[in-house]
């Protein structure tokens, strides 16, 4: 050991050069102080108050168009059993008629909006739906006559939704 003190003086200390330990196993690094402000905050990202309206249009829509067609079909209903004998309750019984029209519409506007692909998977479905709802309805025809029972008209378009959920999830898996 030797008998002088170190100088207080920091400027009186040899200066080694940079490049004198640029690869020294023996000189540990040391990690850099942390910066002393914090990082900026991440935005927090909200989400519009709109966004149910524009992303449930097509079906709100639907839904209040059904909701209007009900309303009027059991009104027209009613008020076609309690007055059976009128004049006017055939008017009464076609009013269901313009909101299912309605309904129609918005189906078909709902239809434009969809991609290429889904477009050729609903005409499918919808062409298999014809077909087949023209097949089985014509073929029950042939049946009543060898003595089954009448159908009514109003089981069709129910038959043709049917046969149409079914053909869109066939030419979906399809085309998987």
């Amino acid at each position: 050991m030797t008998e002088h003190s170190p100088s207080p003086n920091p400027a009186d200390a040899p200066i080694d050069p940079l490049f004198t330990h640029p690869a020294s196993p023996f000189i540990h690094t040391e990690v850099p102080a942390p910066v002393a402000f914090a990082s900026p905050p991440t935005p927090v990202q909200q989400v519009p108050i709109y966004s149910t309206w524009v992303l449930y249009r097509t079906q709100i829509e639907f839904g209040l168009a059904m909701l209007a067609y009900l309303m009027v079909l059991v009104g027209s209903v009613v008020v076609v059993q309690a007055n059976p004998g009128a004049g006017w309750r055939y008017f009464v019984v076609l009013l269901p008629v313009a909101p299912a029209g309605f309904v129609l519409w918005l189906f078909a506007r709902a239809l434009t909006r969809l991609d290429e692909m889904q477009k050729r998977i609903q005409m499918q479905a919808f062409g298999f739906s014809l077909g087949a709802t023209a097949l089985l309805t014509f073929g029950y025809g042939f049946l009543e006559g060898a003595g089954l029972p009448h159908l009514s008209w109003t089981y069709v378009l129910p038959l043709m939704a049917v046969l149409w959920a079914l053909g869109a999830a066939i030419f979906t898996w399809r085309y998987r």
